[in-house]
């Protein structure tokens, strides 16, 4: 989710100017590609368009106002809490069940918060927190 939201601030940056993979790993400072295999999903999901060639390269394919944290989230298809296997060691005990079945239905419930605050922010309001943010060691990522 980092690395995504990471790379579509840059992009909403550069409205319409192209950036490869390699540009959008350094400002990440990841390998180009991480970045290509995230950018996959997020072209999927209509997000993303990418053009081969010469001037090719990323960029948005929706207006970053109108591309939210939860449009990000879904097109990852991850999730981003407790990635943690609630099943435990026994699944014929019930209390086994018990306990998983409350953590599972926690889980659920706070998914669905995450979700809906995910919903109210926007890739725009992200690059403009990141324009309006004060920081001396800024080198350009």
């Amino acid at each position: 989710m980092s690395v995504a939201l990471h790379v579509l601030v840059h992009l909403a940056e550069r409205p319409g100017e192209p950036a490869t993979s390699e540009h959008l790993a350094e400002c990440v400072r990841t390998n180009p590609v991480v970045v290509r295999r995230t950018l996959a999903g997020l072209r999927q999901a209509g997000l993303v368009a990418s053009a081969a060639g010469h001037r090719g390269g990323w960029t948005l394919a929706r207006d970053a106002a109108s591309i939210t944290l939860r449009d990000v989230y879904t097109a990852l298809g991850e999730r981003l809490l407790f990635a943690i296997d609630f099943s435990g060691g026994n699944p014929d005990c019930r209390v086994q069940r018990a306990v998983s079945g409350t953590l599972d239905d926690f889980l659920l419930d706070a998914e669905a918060l995450l979700a809906a605050r995910l919903s109210r922010i926007t890739i725009a309001d992200v690059a403009a927190q990141a324009r309006s943010a004060a920081c001396g060691t800024d080198t350009g990522g």
